[in-house]
């Protein structure tokens, strides 16, 4: 993700790129890539930073987040913001007191078929929606990091966190949950796990997510409402399409060229010049981390959970 972020950044026009990493050659690579500089180490170039933009394990964001809040820097997290709920908190009241832009990497709500599949249901185009349904995941990750749980937080809390902001931001609060997971009892290795979400507002989503498929990536979503049904299925279509009162259409064109990650790099540069606000805040970042995190608890426990609303 560090790799993904600096080609990005390396695109936008007054842009100037520093890297760390624990990796001497693979920073080296990356410097010479994009025109960039390697520092020694994180304190130096939160020194000399603007901004800190943090794409290590789960388990680093918390103290490297700390640092650089303390320093006065604007912090770009990667999600989850952090493994635990203690840890996205004390970041978030840490960054609100010191009056710091902390955003949060739930990139998903940059991908076209997703920004405008939430455009879609927000405009009231299937209604009142009733139903939601997404689908995430493919083989498991390569890094062997993300299948030790106490540092990732398993498939739930590394994966469906995307699933879990997207419909926040769509569809609202979520009232309670129920979740069922593979590796929530042995705390490692690949992982499944299935939620049930039901909001306030009374819809009810199904989100799987796995690291046990074989067959490759792929991403999914539904959702339907009193007046029709918006869909993508990366493996079927390039676009959203509509289906309302008999018909379908599709929500085309989406832009190819239209990077999400890029995209994403310059609404975060944009806030640190103080020309927008902070587009997915630390606020944002731990509420979808309250829902994986009382997924989680409902996975391991069987019970119901509602998730905590605030930091």
């Amino acid at each position: 993700m560090g790799g993904t972020h600096a080609r990005h950044y390396a695109r936008i026009d007054g842009v100037e790129l520093a890297i760390v990493d624990t990796v001497s050659d693979r920073a080296q690579a990356l410097a010479e890539r994009h025109c960039s500089k390697v520092m020694d180490s994180a304190s130096a170039a939160i020194e000399w930073a603007d901004l800190v933009d943090i794409c290590t394990p789960t388990d680093c964001h918390a103290e490297l987040a700390h640092q650089a809040i303390a320093a006065g820097r604007a912090v770009l997290v990667e999600k989850p913001i952090a493994g635990e709920l203690a840890e996205a908190a004390e970041i978030v009241r840490h960054a609100d007191t010191a009056g710091v832009p902390l955003m949060v990497g739930q990139v998903v709500r940059y991908f076209p078929e997703f920004r405008r599949g939430h455009e879609l249901v927000v405009e009231g185009k299937v209604g009142k929606p009733a139903a939601a349904r997404m689908r995430r995941g493919g083989g498991p990750p390569k890094a062997p990091w993300f299948l030790d749980h106490k540092r990732s937080g398993g498939v739930l809390i590394d994966l469906a966190v995307h699933d879990f902001d997207w419909l926040r931001w769509t569809l609202g609060e979520v009232d309670h949950l129920y979740a069922r997971s593979v590796g929530a009892g042995t705390g490692q290795g690949a992982d499944y796990a299935l939620t049930t979400l039901t909001f306030e507002s009374g819809c009810v989503a199904h989100v799987e997510s796995t690291w046990m498929d074989p067959s490759g990536f792929r991403v999914s979503f539904e959702v339907a409402g009193s007046d029709g049904m918006i869909e993508y299925d990366s493996r079927q279509t390039s676009v959203v399409k509509t289906h309302v009162s008999g018909s379908s259409r599709g929500e085309a064109p989406l832009d190819g060229g239209d990077d999400p990650y890029y995209r994403q790099l310059l609404d975060v540069v944009a806030t640190v010049r103080g020309e927008k606000p902070v587009a997915v805040s630390g606020a944002d970042g731990f509420a979808a981390l309250a829902i994986a995190i009382a997924a989680r608890e409902s996975a391991q426990t069987g019970k119901v959970v509602q998730p905590v609303r605030e930091p």
